[in-house]
């Protein structure tokens, strides 16, 4: 995933090993789809579940018992790049 290694070279820049927290914090976020999927706003066609630990956010969709994660991508851009990000 691009933007989970542009999250991560932006944090490693950031300290050493955050980098690293970042996307094993990111991951873990995704794993709780699991459980957790459908229950997110919707933006557009897509569920939008913010992470926990960072200023992420993690755009999927379900279909069926499919969890499909679209992007990965920085809260604290413009909202049209976001909105741009997503078609």
């Amino acid at each position: 995933m691009d933007d989970l290694a542009k999250g991560r070279e932006f944090y490693e820049r950031q300290g050493e090993g955050l980098g690293s927290y970042f996307v094993d914090t990111l991951f873990s976020d995704i794993d709780s789809l699991l459980l957790y999927a459908g229950i997110h706003r919707k933006i557009g066609t897509y569920h939008r579940a913010v992470s926990k630990r960072f200023p992420f956010a993690i755009y999927y969709r379900v279909n069926k018992e499919v969890i499909e994660v679209w992007r990965v991508l920085d809260c604290r851009q413009n909202p049209a790049k976001v909105k741009k990000a997503l078609k």
